[in-house]
């Protein structure tokens, strides 16, 4: 029989900006690979893979080195992720990315040297990501994202797409608009009026709507160009 299901212990979800960081991944098999080609998507401009054999499908755009692992390949690394299918390396490489001060993944599981973080399984659309994590069960996170991936409203992509616009204009209208001011705007801008407004007069009757409702808006550089 099964025994008492112990009390869920939450991760701390995050977005991180990987642009500038350098992620070294060690292994070069399917996982690596797909490892490379989700920080890619990222924006990730500086990935080092560290592997004696890459598989083909390794995306060109990384910095390859083709040597057993050694901890002097961590130099630098702010992520790492240990995707080899050897566990002495794996622990090795998160032994070694702790003393460098590195956050790091670990492929395989190891309650001794388990790793800092857990990638979720991830969809995206436009400018809407959507991450799910099931306290380690990577299969039936995979089943959930799939499940709220189908239910997503294309008009919820619209208005994030139309967020890009508008809210680099009302941040940088801060001294303008109070902080539970700016707060509201946004409230507002995610409601069903805002789809409905967006969907039947395009981003710049979103603005007008908005802009008419805090007046403290009229007079910020207009998001769309026009008057």
């Amino acid at each position: 029989m099964p025994g008492t299901i112990p009390p869920v212990v939450y991760q701390y979800p995050m977005m991180l900006d990987v642009t500038d960081l350098l992620c070294v991944l060690v292994g070069g098999g399917g996982v690596a690979v797909r490892k490379a080609k989700g920080l890619l998507a990222a924006g990730a401009t500086r990935i080092r893979v560290v592997s004696p054999m890459f598989s083909q499908e390794m995306p060109k755009e990384v910095e390859r080195i083709a040597e057993p692992y050694a901890a002097h390949h961590l130099a630098g690394a702010r992520l790492v992720f240990s995707a080899t299918d050897s566990p002495q390396v794996n622990q090795n490489v998160v032994r070694d990315a702790h003393a460098a001060g590195a956050l790091v993944c670990r492929a395989d599981v190891d309650d001794e040297e388990p790793g800092d973080f857990a990638t979720p399984a991830l969809h995206r659309a436009g400018a809407i990501s959507i991450a799910v994590s099931a306290a380690g069960a990577p299969a039936l996170a995979a089943a959930v994202r799939d499940e709220l991936a189908g239910r997503l409203d294309p008009r919820w992509l619209k208005l994030a797409a139309a967020m890009q616009l508008l809210r680099p204009v009302i941040i940088g209208g801060a001294a303008q608009i109070s902080p539970e001011r700016r707060r509201k705007i946004f409230e507002d801008l995610a409601t069903p009026d805002a789809l409905a407004v967006l969907a039947a007069n395009g981003v710049e009757g979103l603005w007008r709507w908005i802009a008419g409702r805090f007046p403290e808006l009229v007079h910020l550089p207009h998001p769309t160009g026009g008057g």
